[in-house]
């Protein structure tokens, strides 16, 4: 993977992740890593340049950044947002209107008119073809009732989605229609099905019990799985910022130790021992912190059945449970599910004890940033006030 698109992989992770309304389940950062997972799908089997690949792929991070600023003409909003970061990240001219392009394709109105445009809609409706779609669908229409978007009930909705799927949608690539269409004729098969069905008064209440639209468990098991997942991805992001402490701060050591250390045994380089000991003692410094913002705790992963019972053990955490035998665990699960708050109870634990180790984690970064800048200055004073003073001597 080339480099841009690790920068604006991490750059749309972390937009979507810290700026994004939690009210957009739908259009979140798991829908754009779906889309790019589907680009790259049908780019496989396309075999197009290297270059044509990359213009997707980047597009498709970035097409749904908009909506950290609203819904309201959210692919301008993305398409801006999309040239201000690669313009930034020196991105050619051509490349960056291009990347724009596709992703205003994705307006739901528009028509594709070349290939390009083709894979990224075919890409962003992909879920059409998925076995989780009424799902996913339902997530929409939550989405659109938190925002004040628009109401919809359940046979009103099951009808808007029809008329998406069975008259205004369509697939146009060759790999979405052998792949993804058959998919796609069976939820539409489904959708017809419980459209019926809810005409039907009972049905009807079964529906709702069946999606729970209503139902605040639905409400409390998305915020468990929002909050985990941005827990997660937090997570990652510290050490991915720890990991290129850890590569600079090496490279510096390295160049340091072949290319620096080697001309100080000659006397007239003795005035570079100050400068280079402290250049090298705050890369260590750097190094050692940015190891233990990312070192894991050993936890003893043994519980008895009294804390079971007792509920003073969180089983979803692998730390907890990691040296007892398979029968226990089976066991301990099974009186986990049997209780509904012992489950939000162990839930709660791993938010927790999350945000703990998030906060350690940030904590342990900033203070080695901080020591890394500073350390960078004052060799950089140093080496110069060692070269003014004794360097032309």
């Amino acid at each position: 993977m080339s480099d841009i698109i690790e920068k604006t992989k991490s750059f749309a992770t972390d937009l979507l992740t810290r700026d994004l309304d939690p009210n957009y389940l739908y259009h979140n950062l798991t829908h754009t890593q779906r889309v790019v997972k589907s680009t790259k799908e049908i780019l496989e089997s396309l075999h197009l340049a290297d270059k044509e690949n990359e213009l997707l792929i980047l597009a498709a991070w970035l097409h749904d950044t908009g909506y950290t600023h609203g819904s309201g003409n959210h692919e301008e909003t993305s398409a801006k947002i999309a040239r201000e970061f690669l313009e930034k990240e020196g991105y050619d001219k051509d490349g960056i209107r291009e990347i724009q392009r596709i992703i205003l394709a994705t307006q739901r109105e528009h028509s594709p008119t070349n290939l390009k445009e083709e894979i990224i809609r075919d890409a962003d409706a992909s879920h059409f073809a998925q076995n989780s779609y009424l799902e996913t669908c339902e997530l929409l229409r939550e989405e659109l009732s938190l925002l004040g978007i628009a109401e919809y009930g359940q046979k009103e909705w099951l009808r808007t989605n029809l008329e998406v799927l069975g008259k205004e949608h369509r697939y146009y690539t060759e790999y979405a229609k052998e792949n993804w269409q058959p998919g796609k004729d069976k939820n539409l098969k489904r959708l017809r099905k419980e459209y019926k069905s809810i005409k039907n008064i009972a049905k009807k209440e079964a529906l709702k019990v069946k999606y729970k639209s209503e139902s605040p468990d639905r409400g409390i098991q998305t915020l468990f799985r929002v909050t985990l997942r941005n827990h997660l991805t937090l997570s990652d992001i510290a050490d991915t910022k720890a990991n290129i402490l850890l590569s600079v701060n090496a490279i510096i050591i390295s160049l340091a130790l072949s290319n620096l250390i080697p001309k100080l045994d000659n006397p007239s380089n003795h005035y570079l021992i100050v400068p280079t000991v402290i250049f090298i003692l705050f890369s260590v410094i750097s190094m050692t912190l940015a190891v233990l913002a990312t070192r894991p705790k050993v936890t003893s992963g043994e519980f008895t059945k009294e804390d079971v019972k007792n509920k003073k053990v969180n089983l979803l955490f692998f730390g907890n449970f990691h040296k007892m035998k398979l029968s226990e665990y089976e066991w301990a699960i099974n009186e986990l599910v049997k209780d509904k708050d012992y489950i939000y109870s162990s839930l709660t634990k791993d938010l927790y004890f999350l945000g703990l180790v998030l906060n350690r984690k940030y904590k342990i970064l900033r203070w080695t940033y901080t020591i890394f800048m500073i350390g960078t200055v004052i060799s950089v004073i140093a080496f110069a006030v060692s070269f003014q003073l004794y360097g032309t001597k």
